[in-house]
């Protein structure tokens, strides 16, 4: 009988083993209707297709069937992983933005301590002062926030409508800057180094369920010491899902003119709109 090699079993098992780990497992992306004999089938569809939330999908005795239960974890695991993973050097060398950093020396610190990441660290501060645009109209801010996700989604096609929207309104702009574990807050200390008109900062949301790719824009006209959030005029829900990000950019140009225009932000900005 013929000696078995086991070296060689064992390296064409690991192989094979490699091989299906490499092949695709097929999954539904979009949800599917879980509910058998539907009363009205037609309307339970449209009212799927109108919200991310988890209608119409099913259960199998007291629970959820295998592919709803199965997105469910999918879903709180892309949320987990926006908020924990750090954004991609690659992502960051191709816009060739300038990289500042907050207080927070990291995410632990970061979820932590709020103040931690309102503030410019003292090295960040010292680029800006010696390297920031000055006196510009407009200083652009992004922050992967909570969701690096929505940066890396959102940021390639918003950005540049962003710029070129602004450029046709004749809207001088500073030189944009990533800030890693940034606040909304920090908005206002670099404003008080560059001393621009408006500061907008596109920082990555806190993920939830139905995406982790959720983007917001605030913007303030001259933030102070006397500051508040009412102060602010925010766009929320940026996203694929919600509003793309091309249209979100050429949106908020037109927006950081007209609050260039009336010299106000947030409720003021709205309260002169509406006379």
């Amino acid at each position: 009988m013929k000696q078995i090699d086991l070296d060689h079993l064992v390296q064409r098992v690991v192989e094979e083993l490699s091989k299906k780990s490499q092949e695709a497992i097929p999954f539904p992306e979009e949800k599917e209707l879980g509910v058998k004999n539907p009363h009205n089938r037609e309307v339970l569809e449209q009212a799927m297709r109108r919200t991310p939330a988890r209608i119409g999908i099913g259960r199998a005795g007291t629970r959820m069937k295998t592919t709803s239960y199965l997105q469910f974890r999918i879903d709180q695991a892309a949320a987990h992983d926006a908020v924990m993973k750090q954004i991609e050097p690659a992502w960051l060398a191709e816009l060739g933005l300038p990289e500042l950093y907050t207080r927070a020396k990291d995410m632990q610190e970061y979820l932590m301590n709020l103040d931690s990441g309102r503030f410019l660290s003292e090295e960040s501060v010292r680029w800006l002062e010696q390297n920031g645009d000055k006196h510009k109209d407009v200083q652009i801010i992004i922050s992967d926030g909570l969701s690096t996700s929505a940066c890396e989604a959102c940021i390639p096609d918003l950005l540049p409508s962003l710029l070129q929207g602004l450029a046709l309104k004749n809207v001088s702009v500073a030189k944009p800057l990533f800030i890693h574990r940034g606040r909304v807050w920090v908005q206002d200390h670099v404003a008080s180094i560059v001393r621009c008109k408006v500061v907008i900062s596109l920082i990555g949301e806190r993920p939830g369920l139905a995406t982790a790719e959720s983007l917001s824009a605030y913007m303030i006209y001259q933030p102070n010491e006397r500051t508040v959030e009412s102060d602010r005029t925010v766009i929320s829900n940026i996203h694929r899902g919600g509003t793309p990000p091309i249209e979100a950019g050429a949106y908020l140009a037109d927006l950081l003119a007209d609050i260039l225009r009336v010299q106000a932000s947030g409720v003021a900005y709205a309260q002169l709109r509406v006379k």
